[in-house]
């Protein structure tokens, strides 16, 4: 965990996981920038998916944690972005595979279908896990075309 610095954005879906994660990287020392939302009152996730996706694309962070009600519709608008790779994780394989197969950096969780023990344990696997290149760079670089 070289770089400790991350994004992270929810909508009310996932306002309170959020909040979960947030302590969980506090406590892991990292730098984090929360660009909403703040409140759990009804929002619109796209608005806050392209806040996260924008500090990632400009190069001020390498990686994020978007959280809505499934994970599906904060993936679904980050990963209309080329260089974007955003995965949907509710298990801590997945989130593994994502980082060491296919260099996720955005992972999505779903704060009303993940409870927070598996969804920390999911961070933290994630935020550990290291992209194995290879063949699998081979695929990746096939995304943007």
């Amino acid at each position: 965990m070289e770089n400790k610095k991350i994004v992270i954005a929810s909508d009310h879906g996932g306002f309170e996981l959020k909040e979960d994660v947030k302590k969980f990287l506090a406590s892991e020392n990292y730098k984090i920038e929360d660009v909403g939302t703040f409140d759990n009152q009804s929002c619109d996730y796209p608005v806050f998916a392209q806040k996260a996706v924008e500090k990632i694309l400009s190069g001020e962070f390498e990686k994020g944690i978007l959280i809505c009600g499934t994970g599906q519709g904060m993936a679904m608008c980050a990963n209309k972005h080329k260089g974007i790779r955003a995965a949907v994780c509710s298990d801590t394989f997945s989130a593994r595979a994502s980082r060491e197969h296919n260099n996720s950096n955005i992972l999505c969780l779903g704060g009303r279908i993940t409870g927070k023990s598996l969804a920390l344990d999911i961070v933290k696997v994630w935020l550990n896990a290291e992209f194995e290149g290879g063949r699998h760079q081979k695929r990746i670089s096939m995304f943007d075309n």
